[in-house]
């Protein structure tokens, strides 16, 4: 049947899709393209996204294979973003052969066509996500003045908690504790403010934040350790039980990023098994205005990760500079920016023309920043302190001219 809709179009038998481009990107480049403190952001904006509905993100089907280990398939799709797939298997046994126990792969597919667009690496998004999800809620949620915060794991997850805490907050004092304390001592010497560890009790009753970092199977903190006023977060995933103590959750206001949280395993938290989702805020929520963040100075605040949520993380890795420059800088972006300069150039604009060529630098370094080489960045930054003196250069001149 011939209607005004296919007129024109070519049958299925018509259509070889041919050699598509697909971006890859490697481990060292995502590292590279990253931008932890838009990577926050982006967070922040996927939550809020997902507490009002406008993310479309299924259930996560799991593949066991007995005795080794298992793989989780994580779709989800935001409107005017790509569709997203992140695959991640849990193999304890890798660390015998010299691969990390979580390796992940991400593929991303265009919203009107279906047409796969880039592969990347999923491993040091998965864990640098992860973390920045927790520390997001220690920079919206734990008390201006926190001055100690122990982090509970030394691996994985622990190393990324140390690259972003101080991000967030002025910590004096950053307690490490670990199964093995060597490798607390390997992760503390990272940081001038971080020590190792022995005594995990006295740790977290001195902490004004605790960041549970481990792969636990039990509770690895008591309740009663835990101080008025301290903020707790939990990334870790390892049923049955888990290992933050379900008893604290009565103690303080817990905070998740979806209602599935409480879904059982491998949907939602094994901590969480047997709780109503009404004993919990949506984040998204609470970063939208629609329920508190703190209250109250003395009250504990806890938040358990999910990580199953996909879209979160590609809203930051989106938001980052960096990652603008994986994608190549765009023509229509830098045209823009020409037209601003010549704008402002021909209405004899000099704050505007500054701004619009400052806009234009920032632009081409961050697209740039790997390959610029060091007389580049020399230039580029003599170039902006000229431009930042513009206007007033511009102004002695109309001044001395009498315009």
């Amino acid at each position: 049947m011939t209607t005004a809709s296919n007129v024109g179009a070519k049958g299925a038998a018509g259509i070889a899709k041919g050699d598509l481009p697909v971006m890859t990107l490697s481990e060292s480049e995502v590292m590279r393209l990253l931008d932890p403190m838009a990577l926050l952001d982006g967070l922040a904006d996927g939550f809020r996204a997902l507490a009002r509905g406008e993310v479309q993100s299924p259930p996560r089907p799991e593949i066991t294979v007995p005795g080794k280990g298992f793989l989780l398939s994580m779709p989800a799709w935001r409107p005017g973003s790509p569709m997203m797939v992140k695959m991640v298997s849990v193999f304890e046994g890798n660390l015998e052969i010299g691969l990390p126990n979580h390796l992940a792969v991400i593929q991303l597919f265009d919203e009107t066509s279906g047409q796969p667009i880039c592969v990347m690496d999923g491993t040091y998004i998965t864990a640098i996500r992860t973390a920045a999800a927790a520390v997001l809620t220690v920079r919206e949620i734990a008390r201006k003045d926190a001055a100690v915060v122990t982090l509970v794991g030394a691996g994985v997850q622990g190393r990324a908690h140390l690259s972003l805490l101080p991000l967030v907050r002025r910590f004096e004092e950053i307690l490490i504790s670990s199964l093995h304390h060597e490798d607390a001592e390997m992760l503390a010497a990272l940081d001038p403010r971080a020590h190792a560890v022995t005594d995990l009790e006295t740790a977290v009753r001195r902490s004004d934040v605790v960041c549970l970092a481990s792969h636990a199977y039990a509770p690895v903190i008591d309740p009663d350790w835990v101080r008025a006023g301290t903020h707790a977060t939990s990334v870790g995933y390892a049923p049955p039980k888990g290992e933050l103590p379900l008893d604290l959750l009565s103690k303080g206001k817990l905070f998740v990023e979806d209602a599935s949280s409480f879904d059982p395993p491998p949907v939602g938290c094994a901590e969480l098994q047997g709780l109503s989702p009404d004993s919990a805020i949506l984040l998204g929520a609470a970063l939208d205005g629609e329920a508190p963040l703190r209250e109250k100075e003395e009250e504990i605040t806890i938040y358990k990760a999910m990580a199953s949520i996909y879209e979160l993380m590609r809203r930051g890795i989106l938001a980052g500079r960096g990652f603008q420059a994986s994608q190549g800088i765009s023509r229509d972006r830098l045209l823009e920016q020409h037209l601003k300069i010549a704008d402002a150039i021909l209405a004899r604009d000099a704050e505007a023309a500054a701004a619009a060529a400052e806009e234009h630098i920032t632009f081409v370094e961050n697209s740039f920043r790997e390959q610029s080489t060091e007389s580049v960045r020399t230039r580029i930054a003599r170039k902006r302190r000229l431009l930042l003196d513009l206007p007033r250069v511009e102004t002695t001149r109309k001044r001395r001219s009498g315009a």
